[in-house]
């Protein structure tokens, strides 16, 4: 096998949180930008940090870097990378996805197309054939131009690693899976302890606390695009998908439950947790925020709450925010962590919290706001 370089592109602020799960891989980070982390891998590796990683948008293989101002310096030095050792014969490979900043090639489209034909040209040279039927399996090529400097890679992934595969319907406005699964890892829950979603939609923190609590790897039940490369033989991916499932933990001391005021948001949630697996260990209930309560101690609360997307929704909204200060008031061993894109969360919450992180809902820009319990006796247990 090889030693080469991977790239996990994350949400903004995540970059910490990925490392952290790429190191506990057993991977060496090798470099950290907004948005992007790397490090270094081999084949099987590829197959491992797709099943893996939770917080990842997509697995990236780097096939080359170098500076460009010019379409002819595109053209020559991307023709110069050893394309032939991924891409066979009859491989196809689209120029699939492209972005350009602060650079002198700034047409994405454009880049695309020069990109392409210097990857034809390249593979011309090596398989001595004028023509490419691009039968075979996919490789496709990103490309990112950054300050002129212009890094390409092969998406190993295919669709997005945050498509798991067990949200097949969902609630409006849905929480992305690699961010619910970044919000329980933000947090020091662990087995044993009671977490709680009060605001739970369709379900997506709780199923990603459940996989992360079981020790299931999220992409254990879906595909990649890099499973058909001749690179990266079908011993190895069943290596590491028999890794992963004997990796799997019992989950007798997990705890976990939902709620929701809507019910037919409940009943979603619910069988987006049996397409998961791991309908067994949350209890999901229709109840409204201000009506609960728990005799339980040392207990997280992590939820999205409504934040009034609609300017006619946001007194609504805010008057829930003091609703959950009162009733979050009685849990004091609790922690709390919240999330959401309203600035004066704290104001309504009435309650400054300990931590204030800034995280992205794709596009939107929101505040992880944290309010840290005490620590429970080491001889602490749920009932």
């Amino acid at each position: 096998m090889s030693y080469i370089e991977l790239c996990a592109p994350c949400g903004f602020a995540l970059e910490a949180v990925l490392s952290r799960e790429i190191k506990e891989l057993g991977y060496e980070v090798t470099r950290v930008e907004d948005g992007r982390v790397y490090f270094l891998s081999d084949e099987y590796g590829i197959a491992r940090a797709n099943l893996w990683l939770r917080t990842a948008d997509r697995i990236l293989l780097k096939m080359g870097e170098f500076y460009a101002t010019s379409f002819e310096e595109l053209f020559e030095n991307t023709k110069s990378l050893p394309w032939h050792e991924w891409i066979p014969k009859e491989g196809s490979f689209p120029a699939a996805k492209a972005s350009s900043v602060r650079s002198k090639l700034f047409s994405t489209s454009d880049i695309q197309s020069i990109v392409k034909k210097a990857v034809v040209e390249s593979l011309k040279k090596k398989y001595k054939v004028n023509w490419f039927s691009e039968s075979g399996s996919s490789y496709p090529i990103h490309i990112l131009v950054f300050k002129d400097k212009v890094t390409l890679y092969l998406d190993t992934s295919g669709t997005a690693l945050h498509k798991r595969g067990y949200r097949e319907i969902g609630s409006a406005a849905p929480l992305r899976e690699t961010l619910a699964a970044a919000l329980v890892s933000l947090t020091p829950w662990r087995e044993g302890r009671l977490l709680v979603d009060p605001f739970c939609g369709s379900g997506t923190i709780l199923i990603e606390a459940a996989l992360k609590g079981l020790n299931i790897a999220p992409g254990l039940k879906r595909d990649f695009i890099s499973e058909k490369w001749f690179r990266i033989p079908e011993k190895l991916w069943n290596r590491a998908r028999q890794e992963a499932q004997n990796s799997i933990k019992s989950g007798n001391d997990i705890y976990i439950q939902g709620y929701d005021i809507d019910d037919k948001v409940i009943k979603i949630a619910r069988s987006n947790a049996k397409k998961a697996g791991v309908e067994d260990y949350i209890h999901f209930q229709q109840r409204d925020v201000r009506d609960f309560s728990s005799k339980e101690k040392y207990g997280f609360i992590v939820t999205n709450p409504p934040y009034g997307e609609r300017l006619e929704d946001i007194k609504t909204v805010e008057q829930l925010y003091k609703d959950m200060g009162k009733v979050f008031s009685t849990l004091d061993t609790w922690s709390f962590y919240i999330l959401t894109a309203h600035d004066g969360f704290e104001r309504y919450f009435g309650r400054k919290a300990d931590k204030k992180r800034k995280l992205y809902n794709g596009m939107m820009k929101t505040d992880l706001y944290q309010y840290f319990g005490p620590k429970p006796p080491k001889t602490y247990t749920t009932e």
